[in-house]
């Protein structure tokens, strides 16, 4: 359940990055659907921390570079997107489609970090985007390597929405297909979430926690490629893998 304030204010800066210009206060309001009240409150709180600037006596809002800042600064450390970023890169150039590291977190897929195909018609998400766990690569990667308890636990929260007819229905369905893909060492979602995506996944534990990588491309390179994909994936977990090992005896 979201809190209001916080929504609202990732609201804005969502508004300022789509909009990118300054924006008035009633426009401001209008677009948030908010009383002008309450979106005044709200500047003038974000102005006092530095996050917002007004650019001239009544000439809109526009946010600094302090949330960048604090962002890259976040960013910089972040110890799984380090290790793992270099590895996504070989996996793009390798597969020559865009690679994927991502988690699951509650009922969804959080994207972690992702490194677009060069190609001109390629997947585009951004990190921090959530995706239904049912009917993602990565999701039922890292579902099958869970065990039977926590796979009733966590299905039993899933909605199952169908977003093509290739979308698994039920929990009964998906932990059959997590434990096929097990088997094989790779998941393939092909053409679950969208008839024109597809991707190929493997589930790694990197400080003890799952993590899932996965190629994404359009439906047709992926069913094409998928051995060769999967093949990929593989060796990049397994590199990942002996790197954790050689930081743990360090």
């Amino acid at each position: 359940m979201d809190v209001k304030l916080v929504a609202r204010t990732l609201d804005l800066f969502e508004l300022f990055a789509a909009e990118q210009r300054p924006l008035p206060l009633t426009e401001l309001a209008r677009l948030l659907n908010v009383p002008v009240s309450s979106c005044l409150a709200l500047a003038r709180t974000l102005v006092s921390r530095g996050y917002l600037v007004e650019v001239r006596k009544r000439g809109g809002y526009y946010p600094t570079r302090r949330l960048q800042m604090l962002a890259s600064a976040i960013n910089a450390v972040d110890p799984v997107v380090e290790i793992v970023h270099p590895r996504l890169v070989e996996l793009r150039d390798a597969s020559g489609e865009t690679a994927v590291l991502g988690k699951i977190q509650g009922t969804a897929v959080v994207y972690l970090d992702v490194v677009e195909s060069t190609k001109a018609i390629r997947y585009t998400r951004t990190p921090g985007e959530l995706r239904p766990l049912h009917a993602n690569s990565i999701g039922k990667a890292i579902f099958g390597e869970l065990d039977a308890a926590a796979q009733q636990a966590l299905g039993a929260q899933l909605s199952f929405e169908r977003f093509t007819a290739a979308t698994v229905a039920d929990l009964p369905a998906l932990v059959a297909q997590a434990a096929a893909a097990k088997a094989k060492g790779w998941c393939a979602n092909l053409g679950e979430s969208a008839p024109e995506l597809s991707a190929i996944a493997v589930a790694v534990t990197i400080g003890g926690d799952l993590y899932g990588l996965s190629v994404v491309g359009p439906t047709e390179r992926i069913q094409k490629g998928q051995k060769a994909h999967a093949a990929h994936l593989l060796r990049v977990k397994q590199a990942i893998e002996v790197q954790e090992q050689q930081e743990q005896v360090d």
